[in-house]
């Protein structure tokens, strides 16, 4: 998650992201949930929902990539 972070807050690649926000689980079994904003993001342990959730704001976002990314 790290990396994917990392990434969307450094690079174009994928669009120009405004902001991006979600609940996901980990391989552990465990929640992360994240927060970024161009050049910073933030990620902590949470309870568990029933379901993982992302949004990504922004503009010209290439949802395929963004998709492949977030492994969708």
């Amino acid at each position: 998650m790290e990396h994917i972070l990392k990434t969307l807050s450094e690079s174009e690649a994928y669009g120009i992201i405004l902001r991006a926000k979600g609940m996901v689980p980990d391989v552990n079994g465990e929640w992360i949930y994240f927060d970024l904003v161009p050049g910073e993001y933030e990620l902590r342990k949470g309870k568990p929902d029933y379901t993982g959730k992302l949004c990504v704001i922004g503009s010209e976002l290439k949802e395929d990539k963004l998709s492949e990314l977030f492994q969708l």
